[in-house]
């Protein structure tokens, strides 16, 4: 059912015939497997090793080198060559194609995971609801129409159409398909939005998320490959692997020699018909057979044997330095296609933010002596780790923050109207959250506070080990208030409070939205003193003017915090409860950007890079980061710069040419979105670079040009792409990008270098047959000129370092040829010149060495 959004739950539950209090019948679940199928991601055929062997010979350089084998072999046999003689030639053809042949197999074998990781995200288990009964069941069991129930850390095992709540609210973290930085919250009302993505699609649960908050019931509508996950299955499996770059250039560049090396090869048959009937030869057919033999010489003179080894040897060397860049890439060809990349599509969340929710901004009230004055406090550190300071309004550190009263009641509201967890990771290394990531953001903000009475209290705490110091402070307030009720969140309410008690002492701390919160306040508490006093009109005035500044200009998302001392002997908490709160103060909290981002983003401008930043986030939250990472600092105006998918859909043809030519951020975006965004650039003759970490970004990280996964993202991200930043951080894109063009520099010089070698054996060969001398160069004598003397000295030139300013320069174009016409023509001339006399000469020193000297030249 793929409109289940847009159905009420009746339509939705009459559809699939079920009653949501006894669930779906023996026979009814028989009939549905039936008709939908298995909730299963099917396998993919795997290529056969013998496919992918054949693979490394569909080069057109390599099949010449085949061909001149086996009419090596063949010719030998017709001048009636036994043994080693006839074997020689065409052996070590074959031996050097099964070496480049092997390095090829190795690399692709390593590379296609990502569809069998992609399972790693199905749920294993659910409870359904069945024959009246609930039963926990293996996931794969499921079929449209089940009534499933989910709570708090389940997996969403299908996509289910939300029909029954049975909490105040459910919130899932679906970041992994959309990429959004917060949970969504899920309501039991139908979408009339027209053009939804999965973020509109409010009242269904995706299979593969993960419920963070709440508990509810839901009704199968998609298992297998129609659901979410399985629309990334199906796309990943429609991506076909595209040519690399080089590997373009190297096989126009094969055409033209092919073309080049047929037309000298018929040139010397013509000019040398004269010579067929030559007495040495022993009669016309052994004549023909004679310059045929040359003719296959030149072939092998003319290809670059050594150049496959050279070219994989250079690209290994390059994989190892950047390696030490924390750049790890997965397929050798990646590590040239980064140097002429022309536009980084990047996605926002764990990219170029941390995806972990952090308090930057505090407000409270400071005085009201002369007037109501307002304090701000911003907040360091952007992710879990509970380690920060915090600074006063002009910039000044705090040495002790809980010795301020707001800060001090921030602190243990924080700790104890919170139902997440943060734990330290001793596997990962990092710490972890547990729970809604805006409720992580407040336990570590509590820990940045610290705690009221110890002088030595910061130095104190670094004294901990990392898994006691993940939550210290909070434990310090926890085991000092004993928790009696709870009020959750609700959505008519928009606040939770807890009711806590201390030593005959009952306090009640509540946090929520700050509309709500505020109105429901009648005093407030001051930082310099403790003191309470009313709160007034021309304060909330204040306060609202600093949370609409908050929410708008700097995108935060904010939440206020209040207490109320409670009558002894309370047990529980009503809705009336939560009046003639106490103000304490407004929390900013964002998913803050890498400290490195805005001079990695410097340098792709400089580079001659286009960033476009890709994100699920509603397009005020995502611009906003864009300011402050750079992005549109060399835009002075956002239209037609930023669009959201549903906008960009609705252009028409030639202006969504134009949109993509201008592009600096795309918002609201599904997976597919992100695919067509990477093939709308490729047509556009763009060299793209995909980066991501979710579930969501394999299928454009593989239809890119080169895909680039976070280290900390999922399996599937990582088996999609071709590179993996172990640190995570966008700088080191700019980093392996320079190594990608220094690459391709020396990728360049060496083929350069072994074309104007090989151009001095044709010389040779050719100048020899048309004035009739006798054969010059064996064809095995040429096979060790290419390999040895040519190969060495053209592997010598990988190691060369980067040149200086190889990020300033654009980015080369990719119709660029490797070895162009001219330069050709100036190689023929130069090899002519300069090579000839070289080759003659280690021939020569060869064949004295090894007696390989012709018979016709000892005549």
């Amino acid at each position: 059912m793929e409109d289940a959004y847009a159905r009420s739950v009746t339509e939705v539950l009459n559809f699939f015939g079920v009653d949501p209090k006894r669930g779906l019948t023996d026979a009814q679940v028989t009939q549905h497997a039936r008709l939908y199928g298995k909730n299963v991601l099917p396998e993919e055929k795997r290529a056969s090793f013998w496919k992918l062997v054949l693979k490394q010979f569909d080069d057109l350089l390599v099949k010449i080198l085949i061909v001149a084998a086996l009419v090596s072999f063949v010719l030998a046999l017709i001048n009636g060559d036994t043994g080693l003689t006839a074997f020689l030639e065409p052996s070590v053809i074959l031996m050097i194609l099964a070496a480049n042949a092997a390095v090829g197999v190795i690399t692709e074998t390593n590379a296609e995971k990502a569809l069998e990781e992609l399972r790693a995200y199905q749920a294993d288990i659910a409870t359904v609801l069945r024959n009246g009964c609930f039963s926990i069941l293996p996931a794969t069991e499921l079929v449209p129409g089940d009534i499933v129930e989910v709570a708090v850390g389940c997996k969403i095992p299908a996509d289910m159409r939300m029909i029954e709540m049975l909490s105040n609210q459910l919130r899932v973290d679906q970041a992994i398909l959309t990429g959004e930085s917060c949970s969504v919250e899920k309501e039991l009302e139908s979408t009339t939005a027209t053009n939804v993505v999965y973020q509109d699609k409010t009242n269904i649960l995706f299979s593969g998320t993960v419920v963070v908050a709440g508990r509810a019931r839901a009704i199968v509508v998609g298992v297998g490959t129609h659901t979410a996950m399985g629309g990334i299955h199906d796309s990943m499996l429609r991506t076909e692997d595209e040519v690399t770059p080089l590997k373009k250039k190297l096989d126009e560049f094969g055409t033209f020699l092919a073309k080049v090396i047929a037309g000298i090869c018929v040139l010397v048959w013509i000019v040398n018909i004269g010579h067929f009937r030559d007495p040495a030869h022993g009669g016309f057919l052994r004549g023909a057979i004679h310059y045929f033999k040359i003719a296959v010489a030149l072939a092998v003179a003319a290809i670059p044997e050594g150049l496959p080894a050279v070219v994989t040897t250079c690209l290994a060397l390059g994989t190892k330095r950047m390696a030490r860049l924390n750049a790890i890439v997965r397929s050798l060809p990646s590590v040239e296609t980064l140097g002429c990349t022309t536009v980084i599509c990047s996605d926002k969340t764990g990219t170029l933010t941390t995806n972990m929710m952090s308090a930057s901004k505090v407000c409270v009230l400071h005085t009201v002596q002369h007037a109501p004055v307002i304090s701000e406090y911003s907040v360091s550190g952007t992710t879990y780790t509970p380690e920060g300071t915090i600074f006063d309004s002009t910039g000044l550190q705090l040495e002790l923050p809980a010795q301020s009263p707001c800060l001090l009641h921030i602190a243990m509201c924080s700790a104890l109207c919170n139902e997440s967890i943060l734990q330290y990771n001793p596997d990962k290394g990092n710490y972890e959250k547990i729970g809604e990531s805006t409720e992580v953001a407040l336990r570590v903000l509590a820990e940045k506070i610290g705690l009221p009475g110890f002088d030595s209290m910061p130095s104190s705490l670094n004294m901990l080990s990392k898994h006691e110091r993940a939550s210290y402070c909070n434990h310090y307030w926890e085991d000092h208030f004993k928790k009696i009720s709870v009020a959750d969140f609700t959505r008519d309410r928009k606040m939770m409070s807890v009711l806590c008690s201390r030593n005959q002492l009952q306090i009640m701390f509540s946090k929520g939205a700050p509309e709500s919160i505020i109105s429901r306040c009648t005093n407030i508490l001051c930082n310099d003193d403790g003191s309470t006093i009313p709160l007034t009109t021309s304060i909330r005035a204040e306060l609202e003017s600093r949370f609409h500044s908050f929410a708008g200009k700097e995108t935060l998302r904010c939440l206020a915090l209040a207490y109320k001392r409670m009558p002894m002997g309370l047990q529980s908490l009503s809705h009336n409860d939560e009046n003639d709160l106490t103000f304490i103060g407004l929390v900013g909290m964002l998913d803050p950007p890498r400290e490195e981002v805005r001079n990695a983003m410097l340098s792709c401008m400089t580079a001659g890079i286009r960033v476009i930043v890709v994100t699920g986030d509603n397009k005020s939250t995502a611009e906003s980061l864009c300011r402050k990472i750079g992005a549109f600092d060399h835009l002075a105006d956002l239209a037609g710069h930023s669009y959201t998918a549903t906008e960009f859909e609705e252009l028409p043809a030639l202006q969504k040419t134009l949109a993509l030519q201008r592009m600096a951020l795309f918002t609201r975006v599904e997976p597919s979105h992100k695919r067509m965004l990477v093939e709308a650039l490729r047509h556009q003759n763009e060299v793209v670079a995909m980066t991501g970490d979710g579930v969501n970004d394999a299928p454009a990280l593989k239809k890119a040009d080169i895909g680039i996964a976070m280290g900390s993202g999922t399996a599937v991200a990582k088996s999609a792409s071709d590179m993996v930043l172990a640190d995570d951080n966008f700088a080191t894109i700019v980093a392996a990008v320079a190594e990608g063009r220094a690459i391709y520099n020396n990728t360049k010089q060496f083929i350069r270098y072994m074309i104007s070698s090989n151009i001095g054996e044709v010389v040779c060969i050719f100048v020899a047959a048309v004035l009739g001398i006798p054969d010059t160069l064996a064809p095995v004598q040429l096979l060790w000129v290419n390999l040895v003397t040519d190969g060495l000295p053209a592997t010598a030139i990988g190691f060369n370092k980067q040149d200086s300013d190889v990020m300033k320069a654009k980015p080369r174009k990719v119709n660029e040829a490797v070895v162009s016409g001219w330069l050709f023509f100036r190689y023929l001339v130069i090899g002519g010149m300069h090579k000839s006399h070289l080759t003659w000469l280690l021939v020569m020193l060869m064949s004295i060495t090894f007696g390989l000297l012709p018979v016709n030249l000892l005549k």
